[in-house]
């Protein structure tokens, strides 16, 4: 049995393609399908068989794309209500893929219906355990609704008991979630790779001996997340169709212009210090790449289903485009070019201060704000006296609570305020952004 892990680094979030040497089995695959056909093809194996763990929500799946592509087994909790055609798949039922046996165990938590699989070629073990058992922690149990929760987080205590059972300890063991994923209910470890004996002796899912207290610690500090997840999992039930990842012809700047000024969202992908320094009047800030968390903050933060044009180098440009069409966001318009006055000549080109947290504790005037775009668990852990505090993801329709005056705003890193303070230049308001580590003397 040979484990190929295909890593969405930008969600936090792994695939697997788990093979023989000659047929393969698929485990939660995204949309963008190509990446799993190019490992397939690399390992010399045929696709027969792709499995979902759970109704996903943080991501759009490739696993009905894949299957048609390949006329593979798509497995499928029998119990969830999908619109589409699939081998209905239970606990405790068995499929052969070529040499190889998938199990399916019954791990109610993350999802009602969720699935875990212990998969064996007779002397080595794996488990593909989803958004039940992660590296260090569990799936959160939040997603479903405010009343399910506590019933859910109950059974993710039971789950990782039952999947330990099914397995051998020396069993390797591979989360979906749990590599930065919202998806997980707590930091998850930073370790690569784990099992399931690691797991039992150091994962408080397994250490703390109280159900009632593990429950009451977990839904305490379970934290906000994306609000794109509201769109995922029905989309996920209709079965998506394959994304069109092409880098559309480049806007002209009249075009580009007109749409500046009619409000509309332009996104530009340079990074932060470039976009501070110029950037087309009315465009706002994610910045592509550099470990950013860019598709999960640009779905949660900017409103759901609008026309995006993206702004920037080719091939940061390019990977958006992929990035986006995993959360569902497609078809977005481009302007391919990293000059802000050459893209549209007719639009006044902006900028703002960046300072450091100096800058912010011996800079700022009398009448100014600080801005506080963590979210609220941060704030509440230690802040700037007398900070604002509005989350990221709260900022556009909370615009009319920040007090008047020159807003300097900070988060933990550099990267949610530096979203924040181009939103807060577009809406009128003068801004300094703060880009540095949060570490107050």
């Amino acid at each position: 049995m040979d484990v190929v892990v295909i890593e969405t680094r930008p969600l936090g979030d792994r695939s697997y393609l788990v093979h023989d040497g000659q047929v393969a089995l698929v485990i939660d695959p995204q949309r963008d399908t190509d990446r799993v056909e190019a490992v397939a093809a690399e390992a010399g194996v045929t696709i027969t068989h792709v499995a979902e763990t759970h109704l996903h929500n943080d991501y759009l799946t490739g696993g009905l794309i894949l299957a048609r592509a390949h006329g593979a087994a798509y497995l499928v909790n029998g119990a969830d209500a999908v619109e589409f055609d699939r081998v209905e798949i239970a606990d405790g039922d068995t499929v052969r893929v070529g040499r190889l046996t998938l199990k399916a165990v019954a791990t109610p938590g993350h999802t009602h219906h969720h699935l875990s699989y212990v998969v064996t070629d007779g002397v080595d073990q794996a488990v593909f355990s989803g958004g039940s058992l992660l590296y260090g922690s569990v799936g959160r149990t939040d997603l479903v609704s405010d009343e399910d929760t506590e019933k859910l987080t109950h059974a993710q205590y039971s789950s990782v008991r039952r999947l330990a059972a099914e397995a051998t300890p020396d069993a390797a063991l591979y989360p979906t979630h749990g590599f930065g994923s919202f998806c997980s209910s707590g930091p998850a470890s930073g370790v690569h790779a784990s099992t399931i004996a690691e797991q039992q002796g150091t994962n408080h899912a397994f250490t703390d001996p109280d159900e009632d207290h593990f429950v009451r610690e977990l839904i305490t500090n379970l934290t906000a997340y994306p609000s794109y997840y509201a769109h995922m999992a029905p989309a996920n039930r209709t079965g998506p169709v394959p994304a069109d990842l092409a880098v559309p012809e480049s806007l002209d700047p009249a075009e580009l212009s007109h749409r500046l000024a009619n409000g509309e969202w332009v996104v530009d992908l340079r990074n932060r210090v470039a976009f501070a320094s110029s950037h087309l009047q009315g465009s706002v800030s994610f910045e592509y790449g550099r470990g950013s968390s860019f598709t999960a903050y640009l779905g949660w933060v900017l409103p759901w289903n609008r026309q995006l044009t993206l702004v920037g180098a080719r091939d940061d440009v390019e990977k958006a485009i992929r990035d986006l069409s995993r959360i569902g966001i497609d078809s977005p318009d481009a302007a391919l070019g990293t000059e802000p006055s050459a893209l549209a000549p007719g639009t006044a080109v902006a900028h703002y201060p960046r300072v450091d947290w100096n800058g912010l504790l011996h800079g700022r005037g009398a009448g100014d704000v600080v801005l506080d775009v963590r979210r609220t668990d941060e704030y509440d852990a230690g802040h700037v006296a007398g900070a604002v505090n509005i989350p990221l993801h709260e900022l556009l329709g909370r615009m009319a609570e920040i007090p008047a005056g020159t807003v300097w705003v900070h988060c933990a890193t550099g990267y949610r305020s530096g979203v924040a303070a181009s939103l807060l230049q577009r809406a009128g308001r003068d801004v300094v952004h703060v880009d540095a580590r949060y570490g107050p003397s």
